[in-house]
């Protein structure tokens, strides 16, 4: 490492530190990147949950990339090294196989979020889908979210751990 990417280093983690109020060692851990792994980090959702909601982010950009969907502009430089960065998907063109396989499995994540929507419609707080956009395609905070909110966002994560098969 650089003496110039050691320097980048070390104020993002100082800039960790006194955002979100943990030790430097903390200030380490790489759910701070992004809303999702606040929530992790804070024990506001569970490591499955967690997982679920990792797995679907990769399968929405996988899914948008090869179907040359537009995406959503993330709020966080974690997003963005995902989305446009270092992280993101190759140009190849995906086999049929490939594209068939990931469409039916986008579509299975979505169908039950869709049916968590339709089980808590008369839930009060925002849709369960919704929330799943916001904090995990668009990197939303969910600082000053109602309980009610976080409450619906385990609901579709739930849903996700078990589209998954996440044990």
């Amino acid at each position: 490492m650089s003496e110039t990417e050691r320097e980048a280093m070390s104020v993002a983690l100082e800039a960790r530190q006194r955002q979100f109020a943990v030790t430097a060692r903390q200030a380490r851990d790489q759910r701070l990147g992004t809303s999702l792994g606040r929530l992790s980090f804070k024990a506001m959702i569970s490591d499955m949950q967690y997982q679920a909601g990792v797995q679907f982010a990769d399968l929405y950009q996988h899914h948008h990339a090869v179907m040359g969907l537009p995406r959503p502009n993330p709020s966080s430089v974690a997003g963005l090294l995902i989305n446009e960065g270092i992280f993101a998907g190759s140009s190849t063109p995906a086999d049929k196989t490939t594209v068939a396989t990931l469409h039916r499995r986008f579509e299975e994540a979505t169908a039950a979020l869709d049916q968590c929507d339709r089980e808590h419609r008369l839930s009060p707080g925002r849709r369960p889908a919704l929330l799943i956009y916001r904090v995990i395609c668009v990197d939303e905070d969910t600082i000053g979210w109602l309980e009610e909110d976080i409450g619906n966002l385990r609901v579709a994560l739930n849903a996700l751990v078990r589209v998954f098969r996440i044990r």
